[in-house]
């Protein structure tokens, strides 16, 4: 009887032993995060309040990140999940080289892609989260780390140097085209009484009128930006040398989450101060934008033609005041716009010279919305067919849309580029018409559609689209095994 109590004593010992031990494994390993905070620590994670569940709407969220003096931080993304917009508009999450959001940006982010890793020039970091009223996403999560500059040159891009004369250039360069979803800053300081001349070599970059996307930017000083902006440059076109008018140059290099390009090479030399070059106009036969602080963006609210210039000459001739509904920046329908629609570098929104929203190219377009064919002929007639989850909508070119679908099962591939994250199988498309067919991100739908010389599907208005169901598959997979 004593034998059989002490088995029974010891398994009840050894039960709720184990039993501590997983809950304390639990706890340890599944972190709480909140909304900001003061993170001091050689290294750790930061991220969104209460991941992996969804961020909560209308908030904003600050995070300080300090680590030891003579060391950067380095923040490497390990996951991101934001509402996706082409111009980070309602959920963003904006990253600054310091404690303050006066200093320079490192830059902005939204939708599923991955930023890649960012790198301060000092010991500090600050990341601010800023969600609207709808369409939330999981959120973020990211490593810091504090790390010793320059420990590896082809490691990161950015930094800062003291060398008299150096090179800057775009991640990968030349071997292949800049990342997606990056941000680089380099802060030059060379002796006190020189300046410094910057040359470029090769400058390919994502063209837009106002280098909205992809761009390098150049600023006299380290400390702040916007004030002391030499000028912004994207495009084909090779910017003419650049001269400060001091010993400090701090440059940034921007790109988003779309288009990439052969990247840029450029040289830096320290020149004495009051030398002249050849040319210092920055801004001739280049598509740059220098600072003009009288035509920021304001509030949408107000149409955007009561901007005047501080001192109308005779050659100045306002134009006509357009319709305020006409010149309102276009919002998603029925949206309420929350606390982060008022931020000073937000892009502009690309409208004609008469205020009016750009008509779209594609007569396609104007026709009514409606589907072409059946599942069975419009499987047969499509170089494509596939389930899966739509991530991400994002408004492309002559009013296009790209399209990130999650894979679920592809019936019919061909020459359609799929690519793979970990376990994650995935496509881009292209549709033609951003309207139709219609698609709403985080929904499950059958795709079909054609494939164009690249790999990239393309969906036109009558492409074959609808919501899928998991009894799809059966008739999905009896049609694949039947002959067009």
């Amino acid at each position: 009887m004593m034998h059989v109590d002490y088995i029974w004593g010891l398994a009840l010992l050894l039960s709720l032993s184990l039993g501590w031990t997983t809950a304390q494994q639990t706890n340890f390993t599944r972190p709480v995060f909140y909304c900001g905070g003061d993170l001091v620590a050689d290294s750790g994670f930061v991220g969104s309040e209460g991941f992996p569940s969804f961020y909560k709407p209308n908030s904003k969220c600050t995070w300080r990140i300090t680590v030891p003096e003579g060391n950067v931080v380095m923040l490497s993304f390990r996951i991101f999940d934001l509402e996706a917009d082409s111009q980070c508009r309602y959920d963003y999450l904006d990253v600054y080289n310091g404690h303050s959001n006066l200093v320079q940006k490192l830059g902005r982010f939204c939708g599923t892609f991955r930023p890649g890793a960012l790198i301060s020039t000092t010991n500090t970091m600050m990341l601010e989260m800023v969600s609207d009223a709808e369409t939330q996403g999981r959120g973020f999560v990211a490593y810091f780390s504090g790390t010793k500059p320059y420990v590896d040159d082809q490691q990161f891009c950015g930094g800062r140097i003291t060398k008299s004369q150096g090179e800057i250039k775009t991640p990968n360069w030349p071997d292949k085209k800049y990342p997606p979803g990056t941000s680089c800053s380099w802060l030059i300081s060379v002796e006190p009484d020189m300046v410094i001349q910057v040359k470029f070599d090769k400058f390919v970059l994502e063209a837009d009128t106002y280098c909205r996307f992809d761009y390098v930017a150049f600023f006299n000083g380290g400390e702040r930006d916007d004030s002391r902006l030499i000028g912004k440059y994207c495009g084909d076109q090779t910017p003419q040398p650049i001269i400060t008018t001091g010993n400090k140059l701090l440059v940034q290099f921007v790109s988003d989450l779309s288009v990439t390009s052969d990247g840029f090479l450029a040289h830096y030399t320290s020149v004495p101060r009051g030398t002249q070059i050849t040319t210092v106009d920055s801004g001739a036969g280049t598509r740059s934008v220098p600072p003009k602080p009288a035509v920021r963006p304001i509030p949408r609210e107000r149409p955007a033609a009561t901007i005047q210039p501080p001192a109308p000459t005779p050659k100045y001739v306002p134009p006509p005041r357009p319709d305020p509904a006409e010149r309102t920046r276009p919002v998603k329908p029925t949206r309420t716009r929350g606390q982060g629609a008022t931020t000073q570098d937000r892009r502009p929104p690309v409208t004609k010279p008469n205020g009016k929203r750009p008509v779209p190219q594609n007569p396609l377009c104007a026709k009514a919305c409606k589907r072409d064919g059946t599942i069975k002929t419009s499987f047969c007639a499509s170089e494509f067919v596939l389930t899966g989850k739509v991530t991400s909508l994002t408004p492309g070119p002559r009013g296009t849309l790209q399209v990130g679908v999650s894979l679920i099962k592809a019936y019919k591939a061909g020459r359609l580029t799929i690519t793979q994250v970990g376990e994650t199988m995935s496509v881009k498309l292209v549709s033609q018409c951003k309207k139709c067919p219609v698609l709403r991100r985080g929904v499950n739908y059958i795709i079909m559609g054609q494939v164009d010389e690249e790999g990239r599907g393309t969906l036109e208005p009558g492409s074959f689209t609808a919501p899928y169901k998991a009894p799809h598959h059966k008739l999905l997979m009896n049609i694949n095994n039947q002959p067009c």
